[in-house]
């Protein structure tokens, strides 16, 4: 029976070197070449706790009740059906090493909350000594920890380590790495070329360097130990970057995801284009260790993709935004060519900034008319001519069509899947911490700037 290693980090995107970008992770491309890459890869929700969540219980947001954050208050209506637990139910040791994002803060160490999502093991150190800037510091304790705990590991029985980093979060480290040049990077998409936001970006490389370097540790320490060959590695991300119109948006900028799978007996450099979803990762993971599949799953196993038994994954892939600091609900449908996005409050049609992370490119925006700019409320992209999804052919007569075909698949998909949203607005909580949608600042400290329903600063 298989171990198996789970390394993530917080809003990648696809921004790694096995991608094509110049980042500098050499550990992640050598797993990507040992192992299995995915170039097609979607998170079913583009905020923290809602695409972990989605993942690691194989059930949409809306089903999981990780509508939003889980310390804005939203959480997993049962914990039990979270991977960890379900593993540890299988004979599994299980252990957390760093950040989760499915139960409260992930920088508290609530180690009752962890539990219950399924971990024996608690390894994460404290984040108290650490400035949000240096967390990459922290990532790297937590490493020395997993480290310790395979050294002294009980090698009877299997065991499901979670290693997670706060990098690449903003705010990233102060200090640009020596061998990264801010002068000479090009940075992310809408990607005005300016000083501060190369800056920016070069300091994105700097924390991917840093995680890509605990990677390195955590592979060195399993081929050491013996254990590399007996070990399933999957390495992924919860969404795109930290920048606008990534993070918290419905466009590939902000659920194509990083996705490499190590496996002892299969892939080894091969590269699938096809569609997958976090949705499925559940399933192929109970497939690859010979486990029977909990009924509540939704995704589908890809095995047959990677023991080249079939070349075709699913047709379509979903993902939505409930939540993230506004109130803002979104569903899509993808196919390998096209993409549907519908928003549903027509209340409120311009950006929800405070969905964006503070940032200089996002002060860049604010400062050249980001507030007055509307969004599509409806939108359809040809993702093969328009791979940026910026000419919306919603109006087009000539995709009249295939327009339909699309709205017809999202409402099938939300039936099936039982979507609150079919019978109306969402309810703020009172245990919700809900921007408004017309705030500017994720973090506020106006109260005035909070949904009264909900908690405030």
């Amino acid at each position: 029976m298989y171990n198996f290693l789970y390394i993530n980090t917080h809003d990648t995107g696809k921004a790694i070197q096995p991608y094509g970008y110049s980042v500098p992770t050499a550990s992640l491309q050598q797993l990507a070449e040992e192992g299995t890459l995915f170039t097609h890869a979607y998170c079913c929700g583009p905020t923290c706790s809602p695409s972990r969540a989605a993942m690691l219980t194989g059930t949409y947001p809306h089903q999981n009740g990780m509508l939003g954050l889980a310390q804005r208050g939203f959480s997993l209506n049962n914990p039990e059906q979270h991977l960890a637990s379900y593993l540890k139910s299988q004979g599994y040791q299980t252990a957390l090493s760093g950040i989760q994002h499915e139960a409260g803060w992930y920088l508290d160490l609530d180690e009752e909350a962890i539990q219950e999502l399924g971990y024996q093991f608690v390894l994460t150190t404290s984040s108290d000594v650490h400035e949000k800037e240096e967390l990459h510091n922290w990532d790297y304790e937590n490493a020395l920890a997993a480290l310790a705990w395979l050294d002294e590991l009980d090698e009877s029985k299997p065991f499901m380590l979670s290693y997670g980093m706060h990098s690449t979060h903003r705010p990233y480290p102060l200090e640009v790495a020596d061998n990264i040049n801010p002068n000479y990077v090009k940075p992310g998409f809408p990607g005005e070329s300016n000083a501060k936001n190369r800056f920016d970006y070069a300091q994105f490389m700097t924390s991917a360097q840093y995680a890509d370097r605990n990677v390195e540790l955590l592979i060195n320490k399993l081929k050491e130990k013996g254990l590399y060959e007996k070990t399933v590695i999957l390495y992924t991300t919860d969404h795109g970057l930290a920048l606008p119109f990534h993070k918290s948006s419905l466009k590939d900028t902000g659920i194509g995801v990083g996705l490499i799978l190590w496996h002892p007996e299969f892939g080894h450099g091969k590269v699938i284009d096809e569609l997958v979803s976090h949705i499925d990762v559940f399933p192929t993971i109970c497939d690859i260790l010979n486990l029977e599949k909990p009924d509540y799953l939704e995704g589908q196993s890809f095995i047959d993709v990677l023991e080249e038994k079939s070349s075709e994954t699913r047709e379509f892939i979903y993902a939505e935004v409930n939540f993230h600091t506004s109130y803002e609900p979104i569903r899509c449908v993808r196919s390998k060519r096209y993409k549907y996005i519908r928003h549903f409050d027509e209340t409120w049609q311009y950006n929800n900034i405070s969905n964006m992370d503070e940032s200089e490119p996002k002060n860049f925006l604010l400062d050249h008319e980001l507030k007055v700019k509307q969004k599509d409320m409806e939108a359809l992209y040809d993702c093969y001519y328009d791979p940026d999804e910026m000419n919306n052919l919603i109006n087009d007569k000539e995709y009249k069509e295939l327009t339909e075909s699309f709205r017809e698949l999202l409402l099938a998909h939300m039936k099936k899947t039982d979507d609150p949203l079919l019978k109306g607005e969402l309810e703020v909580l009172p245990r919700y911490k809900v921007n408004k949608k017309e705030c500017l600042e994720a973090s506020s400290k106006n109260p005035d700037d909070y949904d009264p329903r909900g908690k405030s600063v």
